[in-house]
């Protein structure tokens, strides 16, 4: 595996408010976002728990408990969460409120798993997504692509990490494991470890020593395993998986934010069960960038790569060059992120239509055409 040099470097940090705040990724922009609240006596601190309408906030003063009502809107994607930069009553209120949050960095978000049109946001400021899959059952690569979109789109740098790496003791069928991960995810770090022998520990130390990472993944990927290894102690709390079939039980029920040793800090999230896009379609184009590559070959600028003359992806298909899965992995994360973008955008909605009349209009002159050349 490549060094870490590809990775973001954590900023030097200053000394102001404290060095508590500086651990946690406090820097002089966020200082200076942070002057206005600042002159109104109100307390920086950074978000590392939010459940039932509380949260944790570290402060310069330590950890204090404290109520989200104002920072609560209607849209979901508004809400504190786990890694904001907010603004705190001081000492002496009670209860203490977070009055706001500063603007986001980054922010890695996903559909709800309801039938509404809404997104979740399950953290923010991230600098590293770390994608946690289990090589203890068969790679879902399809999965794997859904969390890369994700990670690409939030503005995070994302990393694959294949846990439980000491399952598959023989090197051979470990590398060839690692070669489709890497061919899944082009651009992408891909790491093998164990966190029951350390092998790789040192290599993703050094990657999530370098700002905020979050620790993404399936029920029994491994995570909270993986950050209580990181954190050199029992943290998190861990359930075997079920032995019938591989899968894990939820662990951890919130998302957490916990200071590295080495440095930086670690997000971990319960598992997910769906891995729903929001509005990710350079997400999408990232993951899949060999095939927005050949796209640009293609006789068409509009080309949908499915029976076009002329089209480069479906060449490359046609010689091997381009696995088929792949593409049809493409096509089905498009239609997808184009469904969850239409249901809040009435233009989008209308363009779809007249894309359906106008292939449903070419596949009744084809079927007409077909009859009168049978007649």
């Amino acid at each position: 595996m490549s060094s870490t040099s590809s990775f973001t470097s954590f900023t030097s940090l200053p000394s102001s408010p404290s060095s508590v705040l500086a651990a946690y990724g406090w820097d002089g922009t966020w200082a200076d976002a942070f002057a206005p609240y600042a002159a109104e006596g109100l307390v920086a601190g950074r978000v590392v728990r939010v459940d039932r309408g509380q949260c944790d906030v570290v402060t310069a003063d330590g950890t204090v408990r404290a109520d989200t009502a104002f920072v609560t809107p209607h849209d979901p994607l508004r809400v504190v969460c786990t890694g904001d930069w907010v603004a705190v009553e001081p000492e002496g209120h009670t209860p203490r409120y977070v009055r706001a949050y500063l603007p986001r960095r980054t922010a890695f978000v996903r559909s709800t798993s309801s039938g509404r049109s809404e997104g979740q946001i399950l953290a923010a400021n991230v600098d590293h997504a770390v994608i946690a899959v289990s090589l203890a059952g068969e790679l879902d690569l399809a999965r794997i692509e859904r969390f890369l979109a994700l990670a690409w789109q939030s503005g995070a740098q994302p990393v694959v990490v294949l846990t439980k790496a000491d399952l598959v003791p023989d090197a051979v069928t470990r590398a060839h494991l690692v070669q489709d991960v890497e061919t899944t995810a082009p651009g992408v770090p891909v790491l093998a470890v164990s966190a029951q022998d350390a092998e790789g520990l040192d290599v993703l130390a050094a990657v999530v020593s370098g700002g905020t990472s979050v620790l993404i993944g399936v029920s029994g990927a491994g995570k909270s395993t993986l950050a209580n290894a990181l954190l050199g102690e029992d943290v998190m709390d861990v359930q075997a998986a079920r032995e019938v079939d591989g899968k894990g039980r939820h662990t951890t029920t919130t998302r957490n934010l916990l200071a590295l040793p080495g440095g930086g800090v670690l997000i971990d999230t319960p598992g997910l069960r769906g891995v729903g896009l929001w509005d990710a379609g350079s997400g999408v184009g990232q993951v899949f960038s060999e095939i927005e590559e050949l796209a640009g070959d293609c006789r068409f600028h509009d080309c949908a790569h499915e029976s076009e003359p002329g089209c480069a992806v479906l060449e490359a298909v046609g010689t091997g060059a381009l696995p088929e899965r792949r593409l049809e992995s493409y096509r089905k994360l498009l239609r997808e992120n184009q469904r969850i973008v239409a249901k809040t955008d009435a233009r989008l909605r209308a363009e779809i239509r007249r894309e359906w009349k106008r292939k449903g209009a070419m596949g009744k002159a084809a079927m007409e055409a077909k009859r009168g050349r049978l007649r």
